[in-house]
This record gives structure tokens, C-alpha cells and sequence, in this order.
């Protein structure tokens, strides 16, 4: 069955096009990764589909009743509630539910008039079954589990929302994506600012969820994990294939090498002919007249192949080295760093020798970050030292891209720590970026992040240091930005410590890992797979603190379900008890009835009522009653 269906998208802005007769079609249940350099419309094709924009011409076709989730990667959550609060606002239903059984109770319990009470009895039955399909029972402790999951533990429940930083507000934003279980989910960029574990566990919940999901990814690892389809935009087209990235980038490399092929052999056929017909011509007989046309028949009758287009243009550099470093690069021993008296981390040691391409994991909060920025001196205020070795020359890439100024150009970030370059050599240089034209007069502070990444970069390539310190290099960089990225520390000849959650990224390039604990770190020589065996995969590892947090919520559950059975069974005892009382007033009337007041019939008009009014009473204990059994 068809989920998502589109035919012939087109929108361009201005005289440039950015999508052209776009078609496809998505099978309600698919995982799909949405693939494209950074610029190629893959964004706004999901808003197309989202409704949020609109194009130029073509249709979107939804299934009926579909509920739509959209993440944008800049999403965030903001508000005056705590985080726990804010995302119990998915359930407002429920907890409205929850209010009218509460004061259902009170009337139950407290008030004296029968009639009231058996009406608050027979509403109450019904939203509790309601309340009990939609899971109220269960909406908090899911809740509490989601945000425990994608790196919201109990410490974050009653912070405000406004009080957290960017990163944590849209990680906030796909938590209540994901507590809203709808019918189909578009993710854009959902792993931008999660750790491996939340990454993990996002991981796992997409593959267990029916509903049709579409990915934007640049994460090669978890577009592989999730993915069984990927829908490629590139040069303003979009082709679907069958197949993970890993399975597409392979089916897509030998489609181009064989149409590339056969364009080829058919331009050096066409060029033999035109070779031949003029030939003939210049011999310019009869028969060679004939033999010409001939030829120019069989070349009308073709059906020629378009020249194959170019592949977007990508970033191209390297870093270049000023001096040898010396072979002890950095030594750390005992760095502690608090805010406001909470420790960060505490009692870390280690260190690097030249060449080691040393990564830092750990959890959002373990202060990944915070370190990197203590060892490029940004940060003044922490416990025990760490000294560079001789010759250590460092360049810093900021997550943030804090050392870039808003209200410079691109060429003027470039210019003013390279005076003495020429306006062509710095030209030069921002062009292997993607910065041509009149990109280079753009501020600082109208660039999107992948473009303010690409000009951090370019900083760092003409910088020549020997030792590189980054943090988060590949957040906003698109696939084939990242894979030059890589190459470029590959063959870069320092030292490199970097802080990333992107696994591929990391199993590629790592020699070193360090992870950062609660108190102190560990190091693991020789690679990312050689950590996960040595942490007996990290995504199954369960620590004893999360343990006993997943023991108390199940314990709460657990006596929360027993506190509503010692209710139903004191309810039916309560309504059998009333049930036998007016079962013998109304024997007790029917007896007075056909004895001592059959010759009042004033009496018996009184009793005769009260007897009716037993009976609607009971009447309505009995359905009651059915309703608990």
C-alpha cells in the first residue's frame, strides 16, 4: 500500500532549479534515507511533502488519516515548563482523562445523593476503559523512559526547558516526536546532536515501530542500520533504490560507470560515422553520395544518450604540516572540571604521541566538549595540568564555530589571519571549500552551519599546525564532505584528538579511544571495533544505575496496577453489599405491600414508589457491577 506518492515536484527559485519533475513512491512501512549534498533540496522536498511549502507543480498524494510526524533539524522545544512537564504535554488527553476520574472519585466516595454517586460510577467505568486502551497507566513511565534513553536522565526531569542549550532543545524536540506515535515519521538530521548510546536506542526504536520513516541523514552507520531503502536527490532529480546507503552507493557507482560506458561507445560510433559521411562526401559520387546519407540515417535513428551529468561539486584540501612535533605530544594528569559546584568529570589522565589519532567518547554532559576546550585554553577554571610536548603547533575546530566572526565576509575570515596572500591565492583556497563568485562576499553571519563547517575548515587547512583538536568536525558536513574530511586526516602527518558520535567517522580514522567516566577515563588502544569487543558491545552494556532506575519505574507500575485492584475489589464488594441492602428493602415492601398496607392506598401509592426507585437502583449497581467483573 502506498504511504507517500509524488509526481513531477517542480520549484526553483528565480532562475535557479532546485527540483525537477521529481517522482516516487513510498510503501507504507518502509525505512527510508533521503541522501544529497548539502543545497540539494532534500529539506524542502520534505516540507513539500509536509505541506509547509509549497511547489511549483506537481502532487503530493498522503494515505487517508496518516498522521504526519516532522522533526526540522533545527527544531527546538522551547518553554517556561520543566523538561519532564513539557514533554507530558503529549498526553494532555490523557491527563484530562486523569483530572475527571479524580473528581469522578471524590463523588464516589463523598457524596451522599445514590443517584449522583451510581451516575459518577457509570462515567467513571467508561473513560477508565478509555483511559486504560490509551495507555494512561503507562504514559508516564514511557515518558520518563524515552528521556532516559536519548540522554535525558532523572537529574534533567525538573530543569526548565529554557535552561538547556541548543543541541539538547532539538534532541528534546525528536523526544516528543517520538512519545506522539504517529502513522509517519520524517526525521531531518535526527542524530546531529545525540551520543552513540541515544543514537543506539534511536536506532533500535525506529526498527521496532510500524510506521512508514523517512530519514535525512549524512550518518553513514545509522542510515545502514535503519534504512532498506534511499532515496538519492541530486542535480535537481531524485532516483529511489532498493538498498541501505552502503548497498546504493555501490548499485549507483557502477550504474554511472556503465551509462558513462555506453555514452562513451556510442559518441566514438557517432564520431566514426560523421568521420565516414564526410568522406564520402568530399569523394563526392553517386554511390558515395548514398552511402553518406546512409550513414546519417542509421545516426538519426539512434536514440542518443545524454551526456552524463556532473557530480556536484565537492570540497577538496589537506592539511599541511609546519613543523615535526615531538614524540610526547600531550600529557594530562588529573583534570577536574565542576559548574556551580557539580563535578563534570574528575581524576582523567593520559597521553598522546605523535601520530595517534585519539578519539574522546563518552555521553552528552560527560564533558567531552568542555575538555577540548580547556586543552585550546578556552576555558581558564579547572583541577590538575596537562602540558604540550615540544614543537606542538594547534589548530582548534569549535563545534560552534565560536572562533568564526558574524560580521565578517568569508574572504575577510580568511584575509585577516592571511595577510600576506594575495586576493587570488585566498580565492584559491575558499574555492576548494565551495566558496566561488559572490559566495566569498557573504557574511559570516548569513551562512547556514554545513557552510560556516566548509569556511572552519578552510581556516584549519592554511593554518599549518601539527596537531588537530575537533570537536564534532562532520556535524553539518554532507557524505562526500565527511569522506574528503577523512581522507584529509588520513594523510594528514600530526597528531589529531577529536570528539565525535559519528561511528563511522570514528571506526575509520581512530587509532586511540578514550571514554570519559564519572570519575576518571579510560583508554582503548587499536580502534573502534576493538573497544566495542573490549566493552562486550556497548549498546547492550545496561549500568547498574540504570538497573535500579528501570527496577523502581517498574516497581511503581507494578504497585500503581495493584493499587487499582484493591480498588476494583473494594468497589464490587461495596456495590454487591448495596445490591443485597435494597434487595431486602424490596422484599421487605413487596411483604408490607400484600399484607398490612394492601387497604391504604395511600401507604401503598408511597411504597409502591420508593419500590420503583429501589429497582431503578439496582438496576444500575447490577450494570455497574458488570462492568468490573
Amino acid at each position: 500500500m502506498i504511504s507517500i506518492s509524488c509526481k513531477n515536484i517542480c520549484l526553483s527559485f528565480g532562475t535557479d532549479v532546485l527540483l525537477d519533475n521529481v517522482t516516487f513512491s513510498i510503501e507504507k512501512g518502509d525505512r527510508v534515507g533521503v541522501v544529497g549534498v548539502n543545497g540539494a533540496g532534500k529539506t524542502t522536498l520534505m516540507k513539500i511533502i509536509t505541506g509547509q511549502m509549497s511547489a511549483d507543480k506537481g502532487e503530493v498524494y498522503i494515505e487517508s488519516g496518516s498522521k504526519i510526524g516532522y522533526l526540522d533539524q533545527y527544531a527546538v522545544v522551547d518553554s517556561d515548563r520543566s523538561v519532564l512537564e513539557e514533554m507530558l504535554e503529549n498526553f494532555s488527553h490523557l491527563k484530562r482523562m486523569q483530572s475527571e476520574l479524580d473528581e469522578l472519585q471524590l463523588v464516589m466516595d463523598n457524596d451522599s445523593n445514590l443517584h449522583n454517586v451510581s451516575s459518577a460510577t457509570v462515567r467513571y467505568s467508561e473513560i477508565l476503559e478509555k483511559f486504560d486502551r490509551e495507555g494512561g497507566n503507562q504514559y508516564v513511565s514511557r515518558t520518563k523512559s524515552v528521556l532516559q534513553k536519548m540522554g535525558f536522565g532523572e537529574e534533567f526531569f525538573d530543569l526548565p526547558v529554557n535552561s538547556l542549550s541548543g543541541g539538547q532543545k532539538t534532541a528534546l524536540a525528536l523526544v516528543g516526536l517520538i512519545l506522539q506515535n504517529n502513522d509517519i515519521l520524517i526525521l531531518d538530521e535526527p542524530t546531529n546532536h545525540l551520543d552513540i548510546e541515544s543514537v543506539e536506542w534511536l536506532e533500535g526504536y525506529i526498527k521496532s515501530i510500524k510506521a512508514t520513516v523517512i530519514v535525512i541523514s549524512h550518518d553513514r552507520y545509522f542510515l545502514d542500520t535503519v534504512t532498506s531503502k534511499t532515496l538519492d536527490v541530486e542535480n535537481t532529480h531524485a532516483k529511489l533504490y532498493l538498498g541501505s546507503y552502503s548497498v546504493f552507493y555501490e548499485k549507483k557507482e557502477k550504474e554511472r560507470e556503465i551509462y558513462q560506458r555506453h555514452y562513451e561507445n556510442q559518441q566514438k560510433e557517432i564520431a566514426r560515422l560523421e568521420a565516414y559521411i564526410e568522406q564520402q562526401r568530399r569523394w563526392n559520387r553517386e554511390r558515395n553520395i548514398i552511402a553518406a546519407e546512409s550513414r546519417e540515417k542509421a545516426i538519426a535513428r539512434m536514440d542518443k544518450l545524454e551526456r552524463p551529468e556532473d557530480l556536484p561539486k565537492g570540497i577538496s584540501f589537506s592539511f599541511g604540516e609546519s613543523i615535526r612535533s615531538g614524540n610526547d605530544v600531550l600529557s594530562v594528569r588529573g583534570l577536574s572540571k565542576a559548574f556551580d559546584g557539580k563535578p563534570l568529570f574528575r581524576d582523567v589522565s593520559f597521553e598522546i604521541k605523535r601520530l595517534d589519532r585519539f578519539f574522546i567518547l563518552g555521553k552528552n554532559g560527560s564533558g567531552k566538549s568542555t575538555l577540548l576546550k580547556i586543552l585550546n585554553s578556552s576555558i581558564a577554571d579547572y583541577g590538575g595540568e596537562f602540558d604540550f610536548g615540544t614543537n606542538v603547533k594547534v589548530g582548534y575546530y569549535d563545534q560552534e564555530n565560536q572562533n568564526l566572526s558574524p560580521s565578517n565576509t568569508v574572504l575577510d575570515e580568511l584575509w585577516n589571519e592571511h595577510s600576506s596572500l594575495t586576493m587570488t591565492e585566498i580565492r584559491s583556497a575558499l574555492a576548494l571549500f565551495r566558496f566561488t563568485g559572490d559566495d566569498v562576499m557573504k557574511k559570516v553571519s548569513v551562512l547556514s552551519g554545513g557552510e560556516k563547517a566548509r569556511l572552519t575548515l578552510a581556516k584549519l587547512m592554511m593554518s599549518e599546525v601539527n596537531l588537530l583538536i575537533l570537536d564534532e568536525p562532520t556535524n553539518h558536513l554532507d557524505i562526500a564532505s565527511r569522506e574528503t574530511l577523512e581522507d584529509a586526516i588520513l594523510q594528514f602527518a600530526g597528531t589529531v584528538i577529536a570528539v565525535s558520535h559519528d561511528r563511522y567517522f570514528i571506526k575509520k580514522l581512530a587509532t586511540r579511544i578514550l571514554r570519559i567516566e564519572e570519575v576518571g577515563a579510560t583508554v582503548f588502544e587499536h580502534g573502534y571495533e576493538s573497544y566495542l569487543e573490549k566493552c562486550s558491545s556497548q549498546s547492550e552494556i545496561v549500568t547498574e544505575k540504570e538497573k535500579e532506575r528501570a527496577g523502581k519505574a517498574e516497581f511503581l507500575e507494578r504497585r500503581e496496577q495493584k493499587s487499582k485492584e484493591r480498588k476494583k475489589e473494594r468497589d464490587i464488594e461495596k456495590t454487591e453489599k448495596e445490591i443485597g441492602t435494597i434487595e431486602e428493602k424490596i422484599a421487605e415492601l413487596d411483604s408490607k405491600m400484600a399484607g398490612e398496607l394492601a387497604t391504604d392506598y395511600s401507604a401503598l401509592m408511597e411504597a409502591d414508589k420508593e419500590k420503583r426507585a429501589l429497582e431503578e437502583r439496582l438496576d444500575e449497581l447490577y450494570l455497574f457491577l458488570d462492568t468490573l467483573i
